[in-house]
């Protein structure tokens, strides 16, 4: 892979990793339009390390609150930093399972451009949905185990290609009453565990294979993709505060038939 294709991929990661758009149905557009061989393991591990630490740095003052807040429950101290802390790592469960035991499977049957294809197109329909009936009136406080769990469990479903994680959980956050910022900065802050565990099990696999790593890209990946997750949630999160979700609905029903056309085509 050349540092141009590694900064591109980059970019495409790193845009698409909070927008409720679908990484994988974008990354899967240069392999099949230009012919660009897969990236490779330590590049997926780059561009996670750089999404995540993109995510982090934009909601630090949350990170620390959470941090603390979650250690000092563990004292008996408690507040809604600690109980969010609490809330995000229950939501986390479905996914990490869902990952252990249906990764196998997702990953023999899904991982096709006719099934991206497909989930673009109806996720995008049903994010619309919860779009429009979206009462915008709860905070990121007033959720429930069981609302943090529903959430949790619609970002377990994001393992399946196409769907989108962020797409997913702000679907839920939204059926559930949250603001639009609220279910996007839920959504945000529980991709920190999520990422965490994939980043780290991709790590784990990177360290038994013996090939040489590209630095170059790798390093140039990590940055870029960290500055474009960066300025991507900083800028979607005022383009939801005016226009709603509908200009990420429109992107995804014309990148479903994109998709479709370049399988049938």
């Amino acid at each position: 892979m050349s540092t141009f294709e590694a900064i591109i991929l980059a970019l495409i990661q790193g845009i698409t990793e909070f927008l409720p758009i679908s990484s994988s149905a974008h990354l899967i557009l240069p392999s099949q339009v230009l012919g660009w061989e897969d990236q490779g393991l330590a590049f997926d591990v780059a561009v996670h390390v750089g999404t995540l630490l993109a995510v982090i740095a934009y909601y630090r003052k949350d990170v620390g609150e959470l941090t603390a807040g979650w250690f000092a429950s563990w004292r008996g101290q408690h507040n809604e930093y600690s109980r969010l802390a609490w809330l995000l790592i229950w939501a986390t469960v479905p996914a990490g399972l869902a990952g252990l035991f249906g990764a196998g499977l997702i990953e023999d049957y899904t991982r096709s451009a006719l099934v991206i294809a497909i989930t673009t197109i109806v996720f995008g329909l049903v994010l619309w949905y919860a779009d429009v009936r979206a009462s915008d009136r709860a905070g990121i406080h007033s959720l429930t185990l069981r609302q943090a769990i529903l959430i949790g469990i619609a970002q377990a479903v994001a393992l399946i290609p196409g769907t989108s994680r962020s797409g997913i959980t702000m679907t839920a956050g939204l059926l559930i009453g949250l603001k639009r910022v609220d279910a996007a900065r839920f959504s945000f802050l529980l991709s920190i565990p999520v990422i965490i565990m994939a980043g780290g099990y991709q790590g784990l696999k990177l360290a038994q294979q013996p090939e040489p790593v590209a630095w170059l890209a790798v390093i140039s990946g990590m940055l870029v993709s960290f500055v474009a997750a960066y300025l991507c949630i900083h800028y979607f999160l005022k383009v939801i505060e005016r226009m709603g979700m509908l200009p990420f609905v429109i992107y995804r029903l014309i990148l479903g038939a994109v998709l479709l056309w370049l399988v049938f085509g």
